[in-house]
């Protein structure tokens, strides 16, 4: 068994975008800028946002959090962002999810500016990423083929099983492993909750990637020897082990399952710091116009 591991990996790439970066910022006279909005007081989003502050800051970008209560209006949020759309200044915005339940996510991402999508959720994006056409991919299955690709994976021919359907990992990350690309070219088999008998479906697959948000749901006997592991899955339990209090856990049994795999991604240390290097990179493409021109 090898470790797919993304502290090695991410800490590689965010080198390159801190280069990257410097020469932007030499030829333009300012930094690649990313907005981040965090609606409410969600201990997990709060996070996340803080992290990728954090990661803003480390490989030379700008960043803004701009924080709202959770009773903000949806008519509030989206005024915002139409102002944000219109700011030359920023090259990249993310509305953390989940939102408050009287504001509907699907009108907030088409509320953004496909061109400063950096989360790759707009329709236009998913759409140019079905069509194997540039656009910016999904933050997280972004961040999966990144780390393909830097351990010199070839995923041709292979048989890939996605567990999990979500907008966020599952669906594009079938569409993307089965693009003719490398990573990709694969033989992809999408499965959920409604999947019928779902373990004979994972017991045939090359690849498994795990986002089902469930502790522990892939179990040593629905994995084949040899097969390649990515667990998306970050799920958190209060723990007294622990100095933050909780612990995390991801979708696959890491201890039994790792004894069958060939390679296989930790939690945390895998998945979620590569979500964290592909908003990096699409906040990069996004300044430097490479993908829909400056």
């Amino acid at each position: 068994m090898k470790l797919l591991n993304g502290k090695e990996v991410s800490a590689k790439i965010k080198e390159d975008i801190k280069k990257e970066a410097a020469e932007f910022s030499a030829q333009s006279g300012r930094k690649p800028h990313l907005v981040a909005i965090l609606v409410g007081n969600d201990g997990g989003s709060e996070t996340y946002v803080a992290s990728k502050m954090r990661n803003c800051e480390l490989v030379g970008f700008e960043s803004t959090n701009i924080r709202y209560e959770a009773d903000v209006t949806e008519e509030e949020l989206i005024a915002k962002i139409a102002e944000i759309n219109k700011d030359d200044s920023i090259d990249g915005l993310i509305v953390q999810l989940p939102l408050p339940k009287h504001i509907d996510p699907e009108k907030v991402t088409e509320a953004i500016d496909y061109k400063k999508d950096v989360d790759g959720f707009h329709p236009i994006n998913l759409g140019r990423m079905q069509r194997n056409l540039p656009c910016f991919i999904p933050a997280t299955p972004y961040g999966i083929l990144l780390m393909l690709d830097h351990y010199g994976i070839d995923t041709s021919g292979r048989h890939a099983v996605v567990v999990g359907r979500s907008n966020i990992v599952g669906s594009p990350m079938s569409i993307l492993l089965a693009r003719n690309s490398n990573p990709g070219n694969c033989t992809v088999t999408l499965t959920h909750s409604r999947t019928k008998d779902l373990k004979t479906e994972v017991l045939r697959a090359d690849i498994i990637v795990a986002a089902i948000g469930k502790k522990n749901f892939i179990t040593a006997d629905m994995v084949k020897e040899g097969a390649i592991v990515i667990d998306v899955g970050i799920n958190r339990e209060d723990s007294t082990e622990t100095k933050s209090g909780f612990k995390l856990y991801g979708d696959v049994d890491f201890e039994e399952v790792s004894k069958k795999s060939s390679w296989i991604t930790p939690v945390p240390g895998g998945v979620g710091l590569m979500t964290i290097v592909g908003l990096l990179k699409n906040t990069l493409e996004a300044a430097k116009g490479t993908i829909y021109g400056e």
